[in-house]
């Protein structure tokens, strides 16, 4: 795998783990223009212990892949699931600028082919190394609290939404063996043979 290793600065200060511990992928999309701000948000400290919140692994439209978080270290990419998982975030503008005005909801850039075969790839492999590794789903289905829009407090939205219903379930599926435990998860013909349907 060509993965650029940029590990940000407090990866050292998170808690470890045995590589045993993984059994789940998170997808993620970033939610910001491009890799740029998504590093400037990654490096941002949030906590007394002097880390920050951001995946393991980044992908850029065009299939660039870099590694953020060391799999030996827990990231904070997900409330209450982050011992256990490796986070990925695909670069997408989601909701960018305006994450929680009820009118700017819906999500409207779809996921590259050149992406989405990145994260194929990314997945096979890490399939590979973790013993454990066995399930995958979105960010959406383990996050689901809401808040109040920003622009009416009487009116909730979601907190996350990523990957969002624009991203391929499944395409990336029938490409692995993992077991999707989320709101998508059905029988996707995962047969060799098969070819996904469009």
């Amino acid at each position: 795998m060509n993965i650029l290793q940029r590990k940000l600065a407090y990866n050292p200060l998170l808690s470890k783990r045995s590589l045993a511990d993984i059994n789940l992928i998170v997808i993620h999309c970033t939610e910001l223009p491009d890799l740029n701000h998504a590093r400037e948000f990654g490096e941002k400290v949030l906590y007394d212990s002097g880390t920050g919140n951001s995946g393991h692994f980044y992908i850029d439209r065009d299939g660039h892949i870099e590694q953020w978080v060391s799999l030996e270290r827990v990231a904070h990419h997900v409330q209450g699931h982050n011992q256990n998982s490796i986070g990925i975030e695909l670069v997408n503008t989601g909701r960018y600028p305006n994450w929680y005005h009820s009118d700017h909801q819906n999500l409207t850039e779809s996921y590259p082919d050149k992406q989405i075969s990145a994260l194929i790839k990314l997945i096979k492999h890490l399939t590979n190394r973790l013993p454990n590794l066995k399930h995958i789903v979105g960010h959406d289905d383990l996050d689901q609290r809401m808040v109040p829009a920003e622009n009416n407090q009487a009116v909730s939205v979601s907190r996350k939404i990523d990957p969002g219903p624009l991203f391929p379930w499944q395409t990336v599926m029938q490409n692995t063996h993992l077991i999707n435990i989320g709101s998508h998860a059905q029988n996707y013909g995962k047969r060799r043979n098969d070819k996904p349907k469009k």
